[in-house]
């Protein structure tokens, strides 16, 4: 197995340690963390330093995307949305049993997601692998606020100047990212598709089989017609038809705590923040 950690130190900052193929005899197991397609994420403790590691291991025929991942959180290290080591939005989003989380918790967690995003977009990178099992949870330093969500997991992401097969998860891929022309259609448009499917699974919704390898979101209720507004923009069918993760960090629905959401869903810019 081939292994990389991601250290958060006592002030809980978060630094990428150099530790691909590193040997883990001085790393305490604490919990684990998740597991993907391309490995398994444990938190364990340096007894030696007396730090946290969240250690992602993977087999050897993995390497190569551990290494990407690597250069990716060494890249992003200090940035407050990417990486982190208190379990998944996955896990979270269990929890409901199906149920629809709260709107207010659904706009702050799509806020948190989006500042990641931009990120990574600004500098020219793809996640290409959004789904809530790659959001992160760790406590806020926020009053009144539990928890805060970072990216991670960017073993399929695509890098500046580099070619990339979208390998990302299906039911959370847009259909440019299914076709023939898959490689030449890479792009934060995918990104942003992801993030529409993330919502509506919060909102309670669930993909749906449909054809081979196509999947279509389904929900039991209806969202409000802020959120039905946001979604429409992450989702259109053609790529260039959808909003960047620039623009909507300025949507309505992430950015404002509206009294009315006819009075918002008119304004094209945002005044106040959460």
């Amino acid at each position: 197995m081939t292994k990389m950690a991601m250290i958060r130190d006592d002030n809980n900052n978060t630094k990428a340690s150099n530790v691909v193929g590193q040997s883990s005899s001085s790393l305490e197991f604490v919990s684990f963390l998740g597991k993907g397609g391309f490995g398994s994420v444990a938190l364990v403790r340096d007894s030696k330093h007396h730090r946290l590691h969240a250690a992602k291991s993977s087999p050897i025929a993995y390497k190569e995307n551990l290494k990407k991942e690597h250069r990716i959180m060494l890249r992003f290290r200090n940035h407050p949305r990417i990486f982190a080591s208190k379990g998944t939005l996955h896990s979270f989003i269990s929890h409901f049993g199906g149920r629809p989380i709260p709107e207010v918790m659904i706009r702050r967690a799509a806020l948190m997601i989006l500042q990641g995003l931009e990120a990574l977009h600004s500098h020219g990178y793809v996640h290409c692998d959004l789904k809530p099992a790659n959001v992160l949870l760790f406590p806020s330093e926020i009053v009144g606020e539990p928890r805060d969500l970072k990216l991670a997991d960017f073993g399929v992401s695509k890098e500046p100047s580099r070619t990339s097969l979208s390998g990302g998860t299906k039911e959370y891929m847009p259909p440019e990212s299914l076709g023939p022309n898959r490689t030449k259609m890479i792009g934060p448009a995918v990104d942003m598709w992801s993030l529409g499917c993330v919502v509506l699974q919060m909102s309670g919704g669930h993909p749906v089989k449909v054809g081979e390898c196509c999947y279509r979101w389904r929900l039991p209720r209806l969202v409000s017609p802020l959120a039905n507004d946001f979604l429409r923009r992450c989702m259109a069918l053609q790529p260039s038809r959808r909003a960047n993760a620039a623009d909507l960090l300025k949507h309505p629905f992430v950015c404002t705590k509206a009294k009315s959401y006819a009075s918002v869903l008119s304004s094209s810019s945002c005044h106040k923040t959460q």
